[in-house]
């Protein structure tokens, strides 16, 4: 399975941690939202341009804003 994801500005707090919520669809058009907590780059990479592109978030989806918290695994 492959997903595409977007971040989002939208953040929770899961087990007293912080995570970003990103907003996707499969290949096959399912759309799925992931709460990431870490991510990052192999180390021999430059890692400028993907701290720049980190930055940029888009609003979350009103499904993924009104997500109660109590659903989250």
């Amino acid at each position: 399975m492959k997903i595409t994801l977007e971040s989002t500005s939208h953040i929770v707090s899961m087990n007293g941690v912080q995570a970003r919520v990103w907003e996707g669809r499969t290949d096959s058009g399912i759309p799925v939202h992931c709460y990431v907590i870490r991510l990052a780059v192999a180390g021999e990479h430059d890692q400028s341009q993907f701290q720049r592109e980190l930055q940029q978030h888009k609003p979350p989806s009103p499904e993924v804003a009104g997500i109660p918290l109590h659903l989250i695994i």
